[in-house]
């Protein structure tokens, strides 16, 4: 508790924060990635602030590759949040200005995977989000 509010200790940020619904919901997924899909802790960046249209922007956690560019973008919505187009409409925005090749949504029970595919100008959902040795 800080300030009478309930806080969790970010790994990735390396400080404590406000434990809110999605809150909850990136803690649980960085684990998810970093226990399970063997991604590298030190790749991964919460809260990461981006220019977009002259306004600043913030990625909910960005992977970056090991030659510091970006390579997915994961965006959070509490598990109370419906994802719906507006969620995959934002997250396009931010990848307007970081091309990456993977995006992700979650609200902490349902998830979706998207790689970009830039030359056909598309992109392809997957059935689950890929281990960190197969991106």
């Amino acid at each position: 508790m800080r300030n009478g509010k309930r806080c969790v200790f970010d790994p990735i940020r390396h400080k404590y924060v406000a434990l809110t619904p999605e809150e909850w919901v990136r803690q649980h997924f960085v684990n998810f990635l970093t226990e399970r899909k063997g991604y590298p802790a030190s790749l991964l960046g919460n809260e990461i602030s981006l220019s977009l249209n002259g306004t600043t922007k913030r990625c909910d956690t960005i992977l970056f590759s090991r030659t510091a560019s970006p390579q997915m973008i994961i965006e959070y919505k509490a598990p109370h949040i419906k994802i719906t187009q507006n969620v995959f409409s934002q997250i396009s925005r931010y990848n307007m200005a970081l091309h990456v090749d993977y995006l992700v949504v979650s609200n902490g029970l349902t998830h979706y995977c998207c790689r970009m595919d830039y030359e056909r100008r598309t992109y392809a959902f997957l059935p689950d989000i890929p281990a960190y040795k197969d991106l």
